[in-house]
């Protein structure tokens, strides 16, 4: 089956059986933005994150409050976090009591808290943390800012990365931590606000993406890297139909901890190239490592297949990304030094696997406005 398959099952609410006592399902986007007084490119996200629905009859409960890890009490509640990367940097975090908000669970879901709202097309949302709160509630993780959103989006290319998300899988909470890219390639259109400054999102300059995440906890190591713009060596041009996708860590399935794995994916003007070790007949394998000692966090990344061969070298300045702040179903916070970015810089090179001879070079292009992550547990 091709990759870019569009499952809206997939992208719908999963908190249910014994993820409801302890589970997260979270819509990630991220995109760019233009300053409409300098005509800036800036570079913002915006994730609606539930936790623990097992807890619905509850306020909102911070599981990093002095309260909870008193008591012990499980984090609950919807948060909406958004911000941006680069020069004013920022995350913003908003936090809604279950009993005030709704969710439609079945494809395709949204999520509606009054003024603020998250579906398959649509974003909108206000939130504002003053210096005060910020202050006197670090439990928040989070910056002072006011952000207000308006947007529509639309979702181009799909990564349906396959038998580790079906139905079967899903049902039997086999893995910790799942992922599906609904729109590994997404077109935004709208407008943002962010402490009195305005900002316009147009389509064609968007470079968007949209996924999710859902399980009963994190993965660690936690690595991500995706871009839609991209500029090929090999034909000298733009790039308009390409977008890349790779993520992972060290997955757990049914309890046991596999080796350290990378997922990933290359839509390659209307071709599709795949790294997907679930897939075990195409025999695919990665190896990676990171870099976060200098002024940059580098990673290296080389995937194989039965027939080619990505090889991906990608970089973003630390002095643009953030410190990307979650707690786990079980309140506990393992990563203080999750990096996380938006317009980073990455190369990569597709290799044709030749039998009897060396990989023929088959594309050499850059991408630009690259999202990335890279972090682990807390030792």
């Amino acid at each position: 089956m091709n990759f870019n398959t569009s499952d809206l099952n997939k992208n719908a609410y999963m908190l249910t059986g014994k993820f409801k006592r302890q589970g997260y399902d979270w819509w990630w986007h991220s995109f760019t933005a233009i300053d409409d007084e300098t005509g800036e490119e800036v570079p913002f996200f915006i994730e609606f994150f539930l936790i623990n629905p097992g807890n619905k009859k509850s306020p909102v409960i911070l599981g990093q409050s002095k309260e909870a890890k008193e008591k012990g009490l499980k984090p609950s509640y919807l948060m909406i976090k958004c911000g941006r990367w680069g020069e004013g940097k920022k995350q913003l975090h908003k936090f809604i009591p279950w009993t005030d908000f709704s969710v439609h669970e079945k494809a395709p879901f949204f999520i509606e808290a009054k003024d603020n709202f998250c579906s398959e097309v649509i974003l909108r949302g206000n939130v504002t943390v003053s210096e005060e709160t910020r202050d006197k509630y670090p439990e928040m993780m989070c910056d002072a800012g006011s952000m207000q959103f308006s947007l529509k989006m639309k979702k181009q290319i799909a990564w349906n990365v396959g038998y580790g998300t079906s139905k079967l899988f899903r049902d039997l909470k086999a893995f910790e931590m799942y992922w599906h890219a609904e729109g590994m390639k997404t077109l935004y259109e709208g407008e943002i606000t962010l402490d009195g400054k305005h900002y316009t999102v147009t389509p064609g300059r968007s470079f968007g993406y949209a996924d999710k995440n859902w399980g009963s906890n994190f993965t660690s190591p936690w690595v991500w890297l995706s871009s839609c713009c991209f500029y090929s060596y090999t034909r000298r041009k733009q790039l308009e139909n390409t977008v890349f996708d790779i993520g992972g860590g060290k997955p757990k399935v049914f309890g046991i901890t596999l080796p350290r794995r990378l997922l990933g994916a290359l839509w390659l003007e209307g071709e599709a190239y795949e790294f997907n070790f679930s897939k075990f007949w195409t025999k695919s394998g990665c190896e990676f490592s990171e870099e976060e000692d200098g002024p940059e966090i580098v990673w290296h990344v080389k995937m194989f297949n039965k027939t080619h061969i990505l090889e991906v070298e990608a970089n973003c300045n630390k002095d643009d990304m953030l410190f990307v702040n979650y707690e786990d179903p079980k309140g506990m916070k393992k990563f203080n030094k999750l990096w996380n970015g938006g317009n980073g810089i990455a190369h990569l090179k597709l290799y044709k696997k030749i039998k009897g001879g060396e990989p023929e070079l088959i594309e050499d292009m850059v991408a630009s406005h690259l999202g990335c992550e890279y972090g682990e547990f807390d030792k």
